[in-house]
């Protein structure tokens, strides 16, 4: 695991190897690490990616939803086609195009235009 903090608003983690139990802990502490930060976006590289199992996934969706507390844009970069599989299959994908909650006046929690409850 690598980390590019060169832009402090937009740090990148890249992720490679395999992506399971026992390797999954660095990934989690380094994103939190990142979202301390609350920068406007985070990215994860995925380019050297080789195996990722629900562990792994778990970390993703900790991401994302920590990112959201903090209002920091989770972005994954160069998905291997395997992991935009699981990531379609798991519902994740869908998850990760949620906007960020609003500031404004409307609740966090409101369901965006064209999006149901269920979703």
């Amino acid at each position: 695991m690598a980390v590019d903090h060169s832009d402090p608003a937009a740090p990148v983690i890249s992720v490679g190897g395999d992506l399971a139990f026992t390797t999954s802990g660095p990934l989690r502490a380094e994103v939190d690490r990142a979202l301390a930060g609350r920068p406007t976006v985070l990215a994860l590289d995925f380019a050297d990616l080789l195996f990722i199992d629900s562990t792994g996934l778990s970390v993703i969706v900790h991401a994302w939803r920590e990112g959201q507390q903090v209002g920091t844009a989770v972005r994954l970069r160069s998905t291997p086609r395997f992991l935009d599989t699981i990531l379609d299959m798991t519902g994740v994908t869908g998850l990760l195009a949620r906007p960020l909650p609003t500031t404004g006046t409307e609740p966090a929690t409101a369901d965006p235009p064209g999006r149901t409850a269920s979703a």
